[in-house]
């Protein structure tokens, strides 16, 4: 197996040899930004298995750095790491793009577990073969989902997410089956599964008449042909 490449944003020097000399010792390539142009650049010119990202950086804030990759088209999963802890900042850091987030301090461990978690999603290990419902298509293999022809801009986690949908559409997917498939034994605290949620549901079906995305209140979530569902 190849090593994991990573790329540290982070300003905190003692933060990013910790998090370097952890990683290095797993056998991860490691690459380092002190600030968030830099950092831009890096993930531009580099193909990374993830991304760990800072939300207080010199030049350029995390937020706007996350922002500006994904409006770039770069689907590099992103954990994102910051001593803000309040569910204000949690929902904002989903919303500009993150895959994940932790608060510090956090246990290293913890973090390894996070960032394998979103590489093995990234790189779909799933069964080869393309998914389809109604007039959603997801081609496994390119890595890309239309729906009517239109091509959709998803994070990894929400091309999971709908993934998740597609192999057991149109029955009910369980929120904690969800949460199991997308964190393991370590789901994140609050209401980071709706966050994600709301994000895919923006680009399923907010430009369409038919909504598809259907939310079964305290039970989880379903892809249906029916319009006036959509909640």
């Amino acid at each position: 197996m190849n090593p994991l490449k990573l790329l540290i944003i982070e300003d905190n020097a003692d933060v990013a040899g910790i998090l370097g000399d952890y990683f290095e010792a797993k056998g991860a390539e490691l690459d380092f930004a002190d600030n968030g142009e830099l950092g831009l650049s890096l993930a531009q010119a580099f193909d990374f298995d993830a991304i760990v990202l800072d939300l207080m950086l010199p030049r350029m804030d995390g937020l706007s750095l996350c922002r500006t990759l994904r409006s770039l088209g770069c689907s590099t999963p992103i954990l994102m790491l910051t001593a803000l802890d309040n569910k204000e900042d949690l929902l904002t850091g989903f919303e500009s793009g993150a895959d994940d987030y932790l608060g510090k301090p956090f246990d290293l461990d913890v973090v390894n577990a996070r960032v394998h978690a979103l590489v093995n999603r990234h790189r779909g290990k799933v069964a080869q073969q393309n998914l389809q419902f109604a007039d959603i298509e997801l081609n496994i293999a390119k890595h890309e989902v239309r729906r009517s022809g239109k091509l959709l801009v998803l994070t990894p986690t929400t091309y999971k997410i709908l993934s998740l949908l597609l192999q057991h559409a149109p029955n009910i997917v369980k929120k904690e089956q969800l949460e199991s498939e997308l964190w393991g034994d370590n789901p994140p605290n609050g209401d980071i599964l709706r966050s994600h949620i709301y994000q895919l549901r923006n680009q399923l079906d907010k430009p369409f008449n038919m909504p598809l995305l259907v939310t079964i209140p305290k039970v989880g979530f379903k892809l249906c042909q029916q319009t006036g569902l959509n909640e």
